[in-house]
């Protein structure tokens, strides 16, 4: 095999295991770190610096600036986070993230020969019966095989390596600066992961293979780039967390252009004084002071920019506008900011919203089902307008009951809390309707169909999960409580249909009147009617007990 194959294997398979590696480390330690991640995000308040300590510290945990974003984003989704609390704490995650790099720099130090061998600690620490063990097993198994990933990749640029003239003449022609924050940036949105690219370059840089001053032009392009994980997240978003995203994109933008001019200018009068002043501060090694100059860049940028995070939302609000008046009306029934006014109409009003929600996903689940069964795809289309026009209830209710909780009395405060709830669970309903029309589009291409059998067994659970619909309308909707056992006997029937199915579908496969292809697709769509009854369970119960104890709904069925 010619050397440069060689040396090309070696260094995709290095990256593949250094994301590897970066990805079981990081599940390790958010299970290890889970409890205190969550200590910190509850001690959440209008300090941007505290918010900042804690976005730095959670990444830090959990060695992942996107999954901290992605936390942010959900809670500014949730409406318990806002704008300016979730953007500061973001912008602590990009400080935090930073430690990653400096894990790379290990790499070049003598005690890099023996960091694989903690993959060999995590195996033995997976045998123990406790699950703390068994977690930190997973963690040193990451940190292990991503040291074995940052070998590969030394060895691809080594001494007689053909890839390292390679990458030199390469980044010798394309030298300019913001070509190399442009590489950086599309290097960092394909693998999703800016801590992939600063590995790579830290490496490269290393072994020679790229100049130091190069390097820093692409790592901070990588800063651009992790912001695509952020964007991800607000897809099907409300309003706030997209403004979150644009505002986090157009932070990292203006920072790392800004870093960047000031670089080029500094570096092509001063005969390159930034990166050998670096490489002289840490001793000449070179891996550090790459990683150093990330750390010093999020410091002086973010430095920067966290005193002015208020004029910094206002923008994003500007630039990303509420829905129009008439947009709302085209999604919204009943409820209105006007009606906060008067607490009692408002909390009516968002009964007859939810209600109206609950409706639109039986109509979205019967369409769903009859893709599933017919696959016939004529109204997908208007199944996605009406899942699109969930979503927004959802969310709009969400903000109108956060409001509304502000104003309502001791008494109201439970059936608020109790809508929360609800339209959760309704949401999830349209999520299985969406999951019908997938299955069924997923059967069309695969040419596969349901035998006879197989539709009548699913016609007769769907049924069952109908009519409970029109029960949950009347717990929730009309107060008839005494429907609820009702309500509980149906989903028990559907937990014993559930069974029966999946054994009925089995005997069919062994007696090779179906085929076992069809496995996956009828036990998916039993699953998800099972699923929606005790969404539908839920929706009645909610309504007078809204924590779902069910050692306390005899008592509520009484106080009711």
């Amino acid at each position: 095999m010619p050397l440069i194959v060689e040396n090309i294997v070696s260094l995709l398979v290095g990256v593949a295991l250094f994301i590897a590696g970066m990805s079981i480390m990081s599940s390790g330690l958010k299970k290890v770190a889970g409890k205190s991640m969550k200590k910190l995000f509850n001690k959440i308040g209008n300090n941007r610096f505290a918010s900042l300590g804690i976005g730095a510290t959670v990444t830090a945990l959990i060695q992942s600036s996107g999954a901290t974003s992605v936390m942010a984003v959900g809670f500014i989704n949730a409406g318990v986070m806002t704008i300016f609390q979730g953007l500061c704490i973001i912008l602590g995650a990009y400080l935090g993230t930073t430690i990653t790099g400096l894990l790379v720099s290990l790499s070049s130090t003598s005690i890099s020969v023996f960091m694989p061998l903690t993959a060999l600690i995590g195996v033995i620490l997976t045998f123990f019966k406790k699950e703390k063990y068994k977690n930190f097993g997973e963690i040193l198994i990451g940190l292990g095989i991503l040291f074995v990933g940052l070998d590969l990749m030394k060895g691809a640029f080594g001494s007689n390596s053909e890839l390292t003239p390679f990458f030199q003449d390469l980044f010798a022609s394309v030298s300019n600066p913001l070509l190399l924050l442009l590489i950086g940036a599309i290097f960092t949105c394909i693998t999703q992961s800016s801590s992939a690219t600063t590995g790579i370059v830290i490496i490269m840089v290393a072994q020679g293979a790229l100049d130091l001053t190069n390097g820093f032009y692409l790592v901070l392009g990588a800063t651009i780039g992790t912001v695509i994980v952020t964007i991800i997240a607000t897809i099907g978003g409300d309003t706030n967390s997209k403004r979150t995203a644009v505002l986090c994109l157009i932070i990292r933008i203006f920072t790392a252009l800004l870093a960047t001019i000031i670089l080029w200018i500094i570096e092509s009068s001063t005969n390159n004084a930034i990166s050998q002043g670096l490489l002289k501060l840490f001793g000449g090694n070179l891996s550090l002071t790459v990683a150093m100059f990330l750390v010093f860049y999020n410091i002086i940028f973010i430095g920067i920019i966290i005193p002015f995070i208020e004029p910094i939302v206002k923008v994003g609000c500007a630039l990303v506008k509420d829905r129009t008046a008439e947009e709302k009306k085209k999604y919204l029934t009943y409820i209105d900011d006007r009606l906060l006014i008067t607490p009692t109409i408002a909390l009516g009003q968002a009964k007859n919203e939810i209600n109206h929600m609950l409706e639109l996903a039986r109509e979205n689940l019967k369409l769903g089902f009859n893709m599933l069964i017919n696959q016939d795809f004529d109204k997908k289309d208007e199944l996605n307008e009406r899942e699109d026009t969930i979503d927004y209830i959802n969310n709009a209710i969400t903000e109108y009951l956060i409001k509304l909780s502000h104003e309502a009395t001791m008494k109201d405060e439970k059936k608020v809390g109790s809508y929360f709830h609800i339209i959760n669970d309704i949401e999830r309903i349209g999520d299985h309707a969406c999951n019908f029309a997938d299955g069924a589009q997923e059967m069309s291409d695969n040419d596969v169909h349901f035998s006879e059998a197989a539709i009548e067994e699913l016609k007769v659970m769907y049924g069952v999960v109908d009519h409970m619909f029109e029960v949950a309308q009347d717990v929730f909707f009309r107060h008839q409580i005494g429907r609820l056992g009702e309500l509980h006997t149906l989903e028990d029937e559907t937990d014993k249909l559930k069974t029966k199915l999946t054994a009925a579908h089995y005997e069919r496969v062994t007696k090779e009147t179906c085929t076992a292809e069809l496995g996956a697709f009828f036990t998916s769509a039993v699953s998800s009617l099972e699923r929606t009854a005790d969404h539908l369970v839920n929706v009645g119960y909610a309504y007078i007990n809204p924590t779902g104890d069910d050692e306390n709904i005899k008592a509520d069925l009484k106080m009711a």
